[in-house]
């Protein structure tokens, strides 16, 4: 069983994304592991594609309209989500990251938890969806274990698992979860 009790999912304020600690670090990390599964490692951010590297650099601006959440454990930055705006009655989760040391403590279970909570408080939305690289077995594992289901793809890109679910009506997510 996972030990959460150290674990707090928190909703920085829009236009201070820049200044939470660890965020940009969490980004930089899920792309470059990305990257590299991918079968194109880069050393650092400044390798990154500049639509990846923007996120880092610049947050507010790359999720503009978006929700990012942040898991803290211990007050450390633990791992990342971010929901996007609802569109056509759907919102997306995107950039589900745990930092790889805080793994196997709930971290990503919480930021779903999170995320679908946010999601289900949003007027007039009914369906959370996500891609997912079909490598990353244990994601789709999780997704599944939460109600997702593979469903036609949205995305051309090869090795990627378009998943999604309904959301039911919840008591919105108000910043701090544990």
């Amino acid at each position: 069983m996972n030990d959460r009790r150290d674990l707090v999912v928190v909703r920085p304020p829009a236009g201070a994304l820049s200044t939470v600690d660890g965020l940009s670090g969490l980004l930089v990390d899920y792309h470059l592991r990305t990257e590299a599964e991918k079968g194109v490692p880069v050393a650092d951010a400044a390798g990154l594609p500049d639509r990846y590297r923007a996120e880092a650099e610049d947050p507010d601006r790359a999720f503009a309209g978006a929700v990012v959440l942040v898991a803290r454990d211990g007050g450390a930055a633990a791992g990342c989500v971010v929901v996007t705006a609802p569109v056509d009655g759907r919102v997306e989760i995107k950039r589900l990251w745990t930092d790889p040391a805080f793994r196997g403590r709930g971290v990503a279970s919480a930021l779903i938890d999170a995320a679908l909570a946010h999601a289900a408080a949003q007027s007039g939305v009914r369906t959370a969806r996500l891609s997912v690289w079909q490598w990353r077995t244990g994601a789709v594992s999780l997704y599944e274990r939460f109600g997702f289901s593979v469903t036609a793809s949205w995305d051309g890109r090869a090795g990627l698992v378009c998943m999604e679910r309904a959301v039911e009506s919840a008591t919105p997510f108000t910043g701090k979860a544990s």
